[in-house]
């Protein structure tokens, strides 16, 4: 029942190339925004798309994957936990930030010469 607690699965388009950033110590940190869009017909009939943004990171491998698999507009399907965190601007405002932590990446479509899935705990041996 833990699995079940704080699980965020979504379905997009990346919305800029991933920013990724080397830590001292090695760790690799991955970021980029997530478009994902709900199509409905309103009241009159009209179709309507809806757009939300979401941000996104991962950490290690899969930071480093999708550093090296993933650009703007790419879609894929995300699994991961929600987080939240709060900052002081430079005027003294608290500012609050909601992400997503990926834990698991699956590219998704047309096929390219691109490896299809990455992982937390992916293997430097893939068989793809």
């Amino acid at each position: 029942m833990n699995q079940l607690r704080n699980r965020v699965q979504l379905i997009g388009h990346l919305g800029k190339d991933p920013e990724v950033r080397q830590f001292e110590g090695g760790n690799v940190k991955a970021q980029f925004s997530l478009a994902t869009s709900e199509t409905y017909k309103n009241n009159k009939g009209e179709k309507v798309t809806d757009t939300q943004w979401h941000q996104v990171i991962c950490w290690g491998k899969l930071a480093e994957t999708v550093s090296q698999w993933l650009d703007k507009g790419k879609q894929v399907a995300i699994e991961g936990k929600l987080t939240y965190r709060s900052y002081e601007d430079k005027q003294g405002v608290k500012r609050y930030i909601t992400e997503v932590v990926a834990s698991d990446i699956l590219m998704l479509g047309a096929k390219e010469e691109k490896p299809a899935t990455a992982k937390a705990a992916v293997a430097d041996d893939l068989p793809f």
